[in-house]
């Protein structure tokens, strides 16, 4: 149904140029002149629009601002670097100023910036910083110690900070969770197989299957070691007893007993399985090198491939192994007496994002930065299958990634923003043709991820088995990709330009899904971006431009909502801890870009009252004289509870797509200064 749907929207155009195809399915707006704006407004987009285009590459035409996540990223990099025998560079200490600098002043290490301290990231941070020579002695030190022991103790680390533990032999590989590689052995049609966990899980779990299987002892440097962590002498603990309380009879037992089994299975023959398990993923990893940035070009992934090489005895000239290194070189950002490693890069979710701000802002369609981006974007699109194809084997090839390169790993979230943006961008031909066909290969594979729900997921279809979260690795949060309403609503305002509206089935279901994740008070949880403010503004936004009457009850709800949690400043915030404590909604110290998700919730339903002027307001007051804004605290998610994220783009795209938006109302009367 479906794919009929996409062609009979394909068959329309056949007979139209292909920039009048675009042009039609994008609103036009009115073009204000400027006795018609506040001067001060049209001054700050003005400003913001050319601190934007300065940040563009000049070669290539894409943008692409640094990605931060916590230091637990710099702690497993001296980790890795020790790992390889290289425990001496010069990087590790620049590594560990970072850390450093990351410390609490309570002596932990938060997994977001202004965060409470975590067990893990605490933990790393301690072993990290002895690794690069620090003493236990030290008052930092001390203090981290205290805070351990505050939080739990050691034994209250998650599987991965146990793993990299264990590779020193400062755990007991008995107390680790089982990443068996026979995992690799399930086919497709068993209930658990490889392919019903998440696209990032895998990409961080087979390879850590493999080094698992060998459980190396890497000899740990003696003023490395932790034993002062251990204060009850005890190198591990049972999985019963690490993992949270739970029911005799349930899920978590029986991968308890799993789990008892696989470790009783080790040395006990099988050896035939092991050795065919471990073939096939090394040849899974191996595959996904092609065409990519890395195993699924996420630092994790490179990361443990690159021990996974190690432990099956790839030489250090070997070109594979040369290249993983490489890719993790390039996710280096120095500074002046330290270095960072960034989790990715996301040059594609840059450059659609920033080309939608300036193009919402008022720059012509036809200006060369923009041309320049989107023929950047159109040679990024990917024409083969990847991963996705194991659910959805009948979809059709198509979509963009969030890298530079990651051929196996299209995703909707990025596939609907680039295509958002396209609309916005006139090309001459050949190119416009060539943007057509793009386009609607991007279109319909769009479509084609749909789950039976009606929304939409990030990058697979029906990956919504929860049961695997009781799997004893599953505590990074992260072992399925459900569809959300977030990334459900951002394709609903993509089919809205495009024509469609609730008379097609699909768009039916998928605005019904939508609406019914709508929280009691009007909210809506934000999956990919912190958090209910980012999900109420991209909800409200999907639903507006689906055509959805903005008078109806969900939408004054949701305004009430919004304006309930407007700070005095006039500016909307809301921190990470709203993921783990519900209480905190909406709560947090303003940020440009939670403001200017508010800012566009409020304008997507009409509502130009003085609660939306304060908020452009605030953007006014708080932009830099370069037009850029500042921001500190983290609101991009990776994975809630576990792993938050700083894009350093949102900060400026955001708030001059707000302020563009705001300054059309304006023009057209609906809004006053």
């Amino acid at each position: 149904m479906i794919k009929n749907m996409v062609s009979g929207w394909l068959t329309l155009g056949r007979d139209r140029k292909p920039a009048d195809l675009l042009d039609s399915i994008r609103p036009r707006p009115h073009r204000a002149s400027p006795d018609e704006d506040a001067p001060r407004l049209s001054d700050a987009i003005r400003r913001s629009q050319e601190a934007l285009l300065r940040m563009q590459n000049q070669e290539d035409g894409y943008w692409c601002g640094p990605i931060f996540g916590d230091s637990t990223i710099d702690s497993d990099a001296i980790m890795l670097l020790n790992f390889l025998g290289r425990g001496n560079s010069v990087k590790i200490r620049r590594l560990a100023n970072h850390i450093l600098n990351k410390q609490n002043p309570d002596g932990g290490w938060p997994i977001y910036d202004n965060g409470p301290s975590e067990i893990s990231a605490t933990i790393k941070g301690y072993w990290a910083l002895k690794f690069a020579g620090h003493c236990a002695g030290e008052p930092r030190l001390e203090a981290a110690r205290k805070r351990i022991k505050a939080l739990g103790g050691i034994h209250k680390a998650n599987t991965y900070c146990k793993f990299y533990l264990a590779l020193f032999g400062q755990y007991d590989w008995r107390g680790v969770p089982a990443i068996p590689p026979e995992i690799l052995l399930f086919p497709n049609w068993f209930y658990f197989n490889l392919y019903e966990i998440s696209a990032w899980t895998r990409a961080i779990v087979v390879p850590l299957a493999i080094v698992w299987a060998f459980q190396p002892a890497i000899p740990c440097p003696s003023h490395a070691t932790i034993d002062e962590l251990f204060p009850d002498s005890r190198r591990y603990i049972p999985l019963s007893e690490a993992v949270a309380p739970h029911a005799l009879i349930s899920w978590t037992t029986f991968f308890l007993m799993w789990d008892s089994f696989l470790r009783g299975m080790e040395g006990r023959g099988g050896h035939w399985l092991r050795v065919w398990s471990l073939r096939l993923a090394e040849d899974w990893i191996l595959a996904r090198l092609q065409d990519s940035d890395g195993l699924g070009a996420i630092y994790p992934g490179i990361a443990n491939s690159i021990m996974a090489m190690k432990c099956l005895g790839y030489p250090d000239t070997d070109p594979r192994l040369v290249a993983q290194l490489r890719e993790l070189d390039r996710l280096e950002v120095p500074g002046e007496d330290s270095t960072r490693y960034q989790p990715s890069r996301s040059p594609v979710w840059d450059t659609a994002i920033t080309m939608i701000a300036l193009a919402e802002s008022g720059l012509e369609r036809s200006h060369p930065a923009l041309v320049q981006a989107a023929q950047w974007t159109i040679s990024k699109e990917i024409k083969t299958r990847g991963d996705w194809a194991y659910t959805n084997p009948n979809g059709p090839t198509g979509g963009w990634h969030f890298q530079f390169n990651n051929s196996f790993y299209p995703d909707v979230d990025d596939t609907a923003m680039v295509l958002l943006a396209l609309r916005h961008v006139h090309l001459e031909e050949p190119n416009a043709q060539i943007r057509e066909k793009s386009f609607l290969r991007g279109l319909n594979w769009l479509m084609s991820m749909q789950s039976v729900t009606g929304g939409f997921a990030a990058f697979d279809k029906e990956n919504t088995k929860a049961i695997l979260d009781k799997i004893p690795f599953a505590d990074h949060n992260a072992m399925i990709d459900p569809p959300t309403s977030d990334i459900t609503a951002r394709v609903l305002e993509l089919l809205g330009y495009c024509g469609y509206d609730s008379s097609y089935p699909a768009v039916a279901k998928a605005i019904k899904f939508v609406k019914a994740e709508q929280e009691s008070d009007g909210s809506w949880y934000g999956r990919w971006s912190v958090n209910y403010i980012y999900g109420t503004w991209q909800s409200l936004r999907g639903l507006a431009a689906i055509g959805e009457n903005m008078n109806q009850p969900f939408a004054r709800r949701a305004v009430s909502w919004l304006k309930s949690v407007q700070l005095p400043n006039g500016g909307w915030g809301e921190t990470c801890e709203t993921y783990h404590d519900v209480s905190l909604k909406g709560k947090g110290p303003a940020t440009p870009t939670q403001t200017a998700w508010g800012i566009m919730s409020l304008m997507a339903v009409g509502d130009y009252g003085h609660e939306l002027r304060r908020g452009v307001e605030y953007l006014l007051s708080t932009q830099r004289p370069d037009g850029t804004w500042d921001e500190t605290e983290f609101t991009g998610t990776g994975f809630p509870k576990v792993y938050y994220l700083e894009y350093t783009m949102y900060r400026n795209n955001f708030p001059l797509q707000a302020l563009g938006i705001y300054r059309k109302a304006l023009s057209r009367g609906l809004a006053r200064t």
